[in-house]
């Protein structure tokens, strides 16, 4: 049966006990809001561990001034009641106040890859999302930690945060789960018109001319970027806020395209910032 567990020591002692018993521990860190591709990673914790752990913590140290921290989509029940279904252990859902209590001012730079990409225009994100994990990971303890391929930048952040300060702990990105038409799922798609949601394509549309264009041999980044340019500038509402192809290890932009390098984007459909990414 799934447990709601709000309050840090009760959660730890859980944890104590999961590990006394020599349980195994799949862990999936959320912000709620719960959709198909965050259901993806649990079914895979689940298919791996004795116990799953699920966290729901809209993180407030990662909402930049003027984004959509109040307004970002909180469905706790119906969360619950799909963690539920999928045989969840535990529900990790401490407030903002439980998480940064008075007094907290402790903060977590990750040099060299947070300023880039997302990071350059929502400065302070990564740092915010680094405090988050790591207290996330120090409270549960898991084998395994579960993220998705979408937020790609998260998952270089975060596993470099892990290599550094030899969290034991390994952290697994899963694939992005998309619509059928190939839209990735996102809790912000709920933002989404049902005309924005058309035009929102525009961003995996631009990702596989890019890894078509890759696949043809073409290798200049200039003009698969011009291309993916093209096509996303063919929609009303779409402003691009950057295309870049990058180094999957360090997020450093290539000149020419090798095997294993990610084209990694973020555009705006109206007010609502989209990312997305696609490996070459």
């Amino acid at each position: 049966m799934l447990q709601t567990i709000p309050s840090i020591q009760d959660f730890k002692q859980k944890i104590r006990s999961f590990k006394y018993n020599h349980l195994t521990i799949g862990f999936v860190p959320t912000m709620g809001a719960l959709h198909e591709g965050h259901l993806s990673l649990v079914r895979q914790a689940k298919r791996e561990h004795n116990k799953v752990v699920v966290s729901i913590f809209v993180n407030p140290l990662q909402f930049g001034v003027n984004e959509d921290f109040q307004k970002y989509p909180r469905t706790f029940e119906r969360d619950c009641e799909l963690l539920s279904k999928e045989g969840v252990d535990i529900v990790f859902c401490p407030d903002r106040e439980e998480m940064y209590p008075p007094g907290f001012c402790t903060a977590v730079i990750i040099n060299n890859l947070e300023d880039k990409l997302c990071g350059k225009s929502r400065p302070g994100h990564f740092r915010g999302v680094a405090v988050a994990v790591l207290k996330l990971l120090n409270l549960a303890q898991p084998d395994n930690a579960y993220f998705g391929q979408k937020d790609f930048q998260q998952t270089v952040v975060i596993k470099r945060l892990v290599s550094d300060l030899h969290l034991d702990v390994r952290i697994k990105a899963l694939p992005t789960v998309r619509t059928e038409e190939g839209l990735a799922l996102s809790s912000r798609n709920t933002y989404l018109s049902e005309l924005e949601k058309k035009d929102a394509l525009c961003l995996y549309k631009a990702l596989v001319k890019a890894r078509s264009m890759a696949d043809s041999g073409i290798i200049n980044v200039k003009k698969v970027i011009q291309e993916m340019e093209n096509i996303i500038c063919g929609y009303a509402s779409a402003t691009i806020d950057y295309i870049s192809i990058v180094n999957a290890e360090t997020l450093e932009s290539v000149t020419s395209i090798e095997k294993g390098d990610v084209a990694v984007l973020a555009v705006r459909i109206g007010k609502t910032r989209l990312i997305d990414n696609m490996l070459l």
